[in-house]
């Protein structure tokens, strides 16, 4: 059982502690089995407080520990792994990969050529165990999926995609958030415009947000048909939706997930 393993964050930043935060919520997992470090784990002290292990020690860290997550920038990942590659035994550890743009193949470029090893892509909320998170790997068993699908579906929701689609999932469940909370910002404006204060505003606008996801969730719907049922002929939202496309609206939309998708192939 996930509860009973030893989980390692490496490069424990923002996300890393949205990690940390929802394994820490699963119910039976005892804080003294998960240990995180970064150059600098001061900012991880709140952590050390519940009984999470807190330090700088990657090699130490990764050799007592069943799954090592990679937290790290991209460029400091060959300089981690040749860290950690003294203590890491094939079959022992699995190593999972948050870096964007780094490949299962340049990962093991730098282990030995059987380890387990993945790619995940989670996003911020896995904060509240309700991450999005992409998944592929190498050498894994059907036990090895499970134990890292087991970890990223405490967080949220995980499925297991082609390495080919990686970055395009780092586009939408990743970088997607941002654009969402981007469009709620936008929309909390337009709510102040028209006579809501900042508080209202945002309530109304979140909750209408969630319920918008949930229905398309536990309806499994297209889109477009929820949207026919609340755009009556002559009716305001109609008139919204027409000027949103007016002004490129979806055009826009898709021109930024394009841009982001472009920018990581460069990287």
């Amino acid at each position: 059982m996930i509860n009973d393993l030893k989980i390692t964050i490496i490069g424990c930043g923002n996300l890393g502690t949205s990690i940390a935060h929802g394994i820490l919520e699963m119910e039976g997992f005892q804080p003294h089995n998960l240990q995180v470090t970064k150059r600098n784990p001061k900012n991880l002290l709140p952590l050390q407080d519940i009984g999470v292990r807190v330090h700088a020690e990657n090699a130490i860290a990764a050799e007592a520990s069943d799954i090592i997550i990679l937290g790290v920038k991209p460029y400091n990942v060959k300089t981690v792994l040749a860290e950690i590659k003294p203590v890491i035994t094939p079959g022992k550890q699995t190593i999972v990969s948050l870096a964007t743009g780094i490949t299962l193949d340049e990962i093991l470029a730098e282990l030995e050529p059987n380890t387990t090893v993945f790619r995940a892509m989670p996003n911020i909320a896995a904060d509240i165990q309700e991450s999005m998170t992409c998944i592929c790997g190498r050498n894994e068993s059907p036990y090895h999926t499970e134990q890292v699908k087991h970890l990223f579906d405490s967080i949220g929701c995980s499925i297991t995609i082609d390495e080919s689609l990686m970055e395009a999932a780092t586009v939408l469940g990743a970088c997607g958030i941002a654009y969402v909370l981007r469009f709620m910002r936008a929309m909390t404006q337009g709510g102040i415009q028209i006579g809501f204060d900042a508080k209202t505003a945002s309530t109304i606008v979140n909750q209408t947000v969630k319920g918008a996801a949930e229905l398309m969730i536990k309806k499994q719907i297209h889109p477009e048909e929820a949207i026919d049922k609340v755009t009556t002929p002559k009716g305001c939202t109609i008139v919204g939706l027409n000027e949103m496309e007016h002004q490129g609206f979806s055009a826009a939309l898709v021109r930024g997930v394009l841009a982001s998708y472009q920018k990581i192939e460069k990287i």
